[in-house]
C-alpha cells in the first residue's frame, strides 16, 4: 500500500496530459516548417499570431502566447534578421515598437498554414466531427478556467 494514499500517477495528472498532447501535436507540425523554412517552434509562434492579429509589441506577444520574454525576444531578433518580420515606431507608446511580418513573412506564413491545417485534419480525424467540437470547447473552457496571465510573472 502507498505511503500517500492521495498520490497520483503523474501520467493520469491533466496538465502533464495536455503537455504531452500540446508537445506531440506541436512536435509533428514542427518538424515540417523546421525541414522547409528552418523556423523553431517560438519563431513560428510569433509569425502565426502577427499573421493573425497584424503588427504587436513583444510584451503584446509574450501576453498572447504565454511564452517567457527571453524566448519571444530572441525569436523576434530572429525573425528579424531573416527578413521575415520588421520593427516599426508605436505611435501609442514612444518607449516601444511594434513587429510585424514583412513581406517575405507573409508569404511564408502563407505557405505554412495550409501545411499546418493538413497536419490538423490528419490529428483529428481520429475523432468524429462531435467529438472535435466537444474538446474545442473543453479546451477553451479549460482555458478559461485557468484564468488570465502575466507572461512576465511567470518568469520565476
Amino acid at each position: 500500500m502507498s505511503k500517500h494514499p492521495t498520490s497520483q500517477r503523474l501520467a493520469d495528472f491533466l496538465p502533464y496530459q495536455l503537455s504531452i498532447a500540446s508537445n506531440a501535436v506541436s512536435s509533428r507540425i514542427a518538424e515540417q516548417y523546421r525541414r522547409r523554412f528552418a523556423l523553431k517552434t517560438t519563431e513560428w509562434r510569433i509569425m502565426a499570431v502577427l499573421g493573425d492579429s497584424g503588427p504587436l509589441t513583444q510584451r503584446d506577444l509574450s501576453q498572447i502566447t504565454l511564452m517567457d520574454k527571453v524566448p519571444v525576444n530572441r525569436a523576434c531578433k530572429t525573425l528579424e534578421d531573416r527578413g521575415l518580420a520588421a520593427r516599426q515606431p508605436n505611435a501609442a507608446d514612444g518607449r516601444s515598437h511594434l513587429l510585424e511580418l514583412t513581406a517575405e513573412g507573409r508569404a511564408v506564413h502563407a505557405r505554412i498554414m495550409p501545411l499546418a491545417l493538413d497536419i490538423e485534419r490528419e490529428l483529428f480525424s481520429a475523432l468524429d466531427q462531435d467529438e472535435r467540437e466537444q474538446l474545442k470547447s473543453m479546451l477553451l473552457r479549460l482555458r478559461e478556467a485557468a484564468g488570465e496571465f502575466d507572461a512576465e510573472a511567470l518568469e520565476g
